[in-house]
């Protein structure tokens, strides 16, 4: 590309070739992401569909495809679409066309499908060559009033023929289909709702213009999901997320539990969540089964046939049906959450996140249009009738003249249109005593051209006298018609009446008597899903954790004597060992003061040597073990540091819910974290490597859940060795190196303030300056 600068008309000067490559990349590009939000990712907030859904339809129209009518192949409906009005592969056609048959995704299917048009399971559908449809009711009342003028058409892409630029819709298709979709740099995200709410909601709203958003709930109770299940979400929650136009909406599935009888019982599942397959959702927890992270779980099985049957077995007839289910929710999609996102375009053009109440008026104000459209089409038609019916009462009154002006006459059209029709005219007898008619005296036609046209091409059947009346009625008719049509379309408060009647036949139309037409998702006190605790998940069975030196761990079966010899590999050897239960979670502390949680149920057997800890949490190989030992809820630590620096934790704060840990002391090499012992006593008794005792009071530790802590005690070489609480009254103990306890009870020379040097150790005090 050239450096030299580009000519253009900007008054700021040329610009530079890589300023008019950029500015021409964000022209195409806005011209893109434009195309992709208003032709493609979004629906409109009028009818509710995107543009190809909205060519499908209207392309099975032109086919004929009608809800009583035939079948026709899904190949030439795709075809037709992408031949007439959607330049895109026909795959993604046919792929948007078997979904509105969908009655597992779609709430009120718009295509009546013949043949394999997928499943619940996430099957695909059958090739489009084996597949037949036609349109639906829902989908013949998107459409009604097509042909009258109801919306505006455009030419399709190559300008050869033109399609609706949007659907006069009877029903606010966008809340009852629902919509989901991505555009550029913005996605939408709608749940379906049941079609009966939303009528009453809009009848409402046209009543009330100025309704609040949560007056509109006391009709539109929430979505109505095709798959049904159970809606647990709070009122005020889905309150907000109505009036915002984003939020979410938490479904379960719908269970029940069968007695089996000798006090057996199963859990069958009825309903499942919104937009999950079944298939994938049964080889979930099918895994979980097997990986055995679902011990109040025996087995599960699908037993569906057209509506949905999952069967759960517990583990014992003993287990809690609401615990076991809540145990599910946590793990598996029985509990889904929808995200809404109610991104939509207004009239069309621009994109907006809208309210409930905000997508119903845009529909009210289509309706209105529709309805002043359609009035004004029919009037038009009225109008050009009269004239005929006009035009025929004419020639009815002057039957004999206008026959002989049509047999003798050069011109019977223009003849028509120029007679004088108030003269009277006598029919000549005969053809030779014909006179060609006078030349009109009145320089205005008394008829139209349509009217004369109309006349020309009269049967002879309704040259009857019979005839003459049913013309007159039908003017009469008509004229009334024209009267009530003409106060409709200069009275708002009758088109806004004539939509609430309309709005009631569509209510009723698709109401109970309507296939599907009950609400089919139902709600439930909303609640938060307890944890399940770890003793309901896990058989309960005592067992020893060993620990080596190299930090290999296992858990041998029962409580074994402690004392008792165990096998290591070469060069290592015992660390801890304990007796504990499965149920049991085990803290695990490292010397980069980070605290880490292993549930006793899950390690290794000891026949073997067991598996490295490491494998089963990320301590980093360059930290060490500190500290092993049962999780006790709601006591306390005293955590310390090499350097000195200590505090109470809250045992509770140390547990972990990942396998990075969670970090409590801090420490900076080369300082590491030393040792984390129970709280039991009113005092605190340190050690430094210099073997000098510090014994003060525990108020003065604080208690916290993280952080470096304070200074337990001060030193002028070395750092901490040991730290221990007790309480004062007993006195102070430790092992000698025969393994004797030795007690010293008189403290008062070792006692002092917090982050004191501290005096020498007592006499007998254990040469590695440790109290156990």
């Amino acid at each position: 590309m050239s450096d030299d600068s580009v000519e253009t008309d900007d008054p700021a000067g040329p610009l530079s070739s890589t300023e008019s490559l950029g500015r021409a990349i964000g022209e195409r590009y806005l011209t893109y992401a434009l195309s992709t939000i208003m032709h493609r990712a979004l629906p409109d907030a009028r009818d509710g569909l995107k543009p190809v859904h909205r060519r499908i339809l209207f392309a099975m129209r032109e086919l004929r495809l009608g809800s009583n009518g035939g079948f026709r192949k899904s190949a030439k409906i795709s075809g037709d679409v992408m031949g007439n009005y959607h330049p895109h592969g026909d795959a993604a056609i046919y792929d948007a066309m078997a979904r509105l048959a969908q009655d597992f995704a779609v709430r009120y299917p718009l295509v009546d499908g013949q043949g394999n048009f997928g499943n619940i399971d996430g099957d695909n559908p059958a090739a489009s060559r084996y597949t037949e449809a036609r349109m639906t009711e829902a989908a013949e009342a998107l459409l009604e009033g097509l042909n009258e003028d109801a919306v505006d058409f455009r030419e399709n892409y190559d300008g050869t023929l033109t399609e609706p630029v949007v659907l006069p819709a009877s029903f606010p298709n966008l809340l009852a289909n629902g919509a989901s979709g991505i555009a550029v740099g913005m996605a939408t995200n709608i749940p379906p709702h049941n079609i009966s709410e939303l009528c009453d909601a809009a009848i409402h709203l046209v009543r009330t213009p100025d309704a609040r958003d949560e007056t509109l709930l006391n009709y539109v109770k929430g979505p109505d999901f095709p798959t049904g299940g159970v809606i647990v979400e709070s009122p005020e929650s889905m309150a907000e997320t109505y009036r915002t136009g984003r939020g979410g909406f938490r479904l379960r599935c719908k269970w029940e539990i069968e007695d089996l009888g000798r006090g057996q019982w199963q859990i069958v599942v009825t309903e499942i969540p919104y937009q999950v397959q079944k298939s994938k959702l049964i080889e979930k927890i099918a895994e979980l089964l097997q990986l055995k992270k679902l011990p109040l779980l025996a087995d599960i099985r699908d037993e569906s046939a057209e509506d949905v049957r999952v069967i759960l077995e517990p583990r014992a007839r003993s287990v809690d049906p609401d615990l076991l289910m809540n145990m599910l929710y946590k793990s598996s999609d029985l509990e889904t959450r929808f995200s809404m996102n109610m991104n939509v375009l207004i009239d069309g053009r621009t994109p907006m996140v809208c309210s409930l109440k905000e997508v119903l008026r845009a529909f009210l104000d289509h309706r209105r249009d529709v309805l002043v459209r359609r009035t004004r089409h029919r009037l038009d038609k009225i109008d050009h009738r009269l004239e005929v019916l006009e035009g025929f009462i004419t020639a009815f009154l002057n039957l004999d003249r206008v026959i002989d002006i049509i047999r003798y006459d050069d011109d019977p059209k223009r003849a028509l249109m120029f007679e004088d029709w108030g003269r009277d005219h006598v029919r000549a007898t005969d053809e030779s005593d014909y006179v060609s008619p006078l030349p009109a005296k009145s320089e205005e036609p008394d008829l139209s051209e349509v009217q004369a046209e109309a006349i020309l091409n009269m049967r002879l059947r309704a040259l009857r006298r019979l005839e003459e009346m049913e013309l007159r009625r039908e003017r009469d008719a008509l004229i009334e018609e024209r009267a009530e049509l003409s106060e409709l379309v200069a009275t708002p408060e009758t088109q806004w009446a004539r939509i609430i009647d309309q709005l009631k036949a569509t209510k009723q139309q698709f109401g109970r008597l309507y296939a599907r037409g009950q609400r089919l998702t139902q709600f439930a006190e909303p609640g938060v899903v307890e944890d399940v605790p770890l003793e309901a998940m896990i058989d309960r069975e005592p067992v020893t954790v060993v620990c080596s030196q190299m930090g290999w761990i296992r858990a041998m079966t029962g409580h074994i004597d402690l004392g008792r010899e165990l096998k290591f590999k070469d060069g290592d050897g015992p660390r801890f060992i304990f007796h504990a239960e499965t149920t049991d979670r085990l803290l695990l502390m490292g010397s980069n003061g980070r605290f880490y949680t292993i549930s006793a149920g899950n390690l290794p057997g000891g026949r073997g040597m067991g598996e490295p800890v490491r494998l089963m949490i990320d301590l980093p190989n360059d930290a060490e073990i500190v500290e092993l030992r049962i999780h006790r809820p709601g006591a306390r630590l005293i955590v310390a540091s090499t350097a000195g620096d200590g505090f109470v934790l809250p045992e509770d704060e140390a547990v972990a819910q990942t396998r990075a840990g969670k970090q409590v002391l801090n420490v900076r090499a080369p300082v590491r974290a030393l040792l984390a012992k129970p709280v039991s006593g009113d005092h605190v008794a340190s050690v430094g490597e210099n073997r000098k005792v510090l014994v003060f009071a525990l108020e003065e530790l604080p208690e916290m859940g993280r952080g470096k802590g304070v200074r337990m005690q001060k030193f002028k070489d070395g750092g901490l060795s040991d730290a221990t609480t007790f309480t004062l009254a007993d006195g102070l103990s430790w092992r000698d190196p025969a393994g004797r306890t030795r007690t010293e009870s008189n403290l008062a020379e070792w006692t002092g303030k917090r982050a004191g040097s501290g005096r020498m150790a007592p006499r007998g005090f254990p040469r590695d300056n440790r109290f156990n």
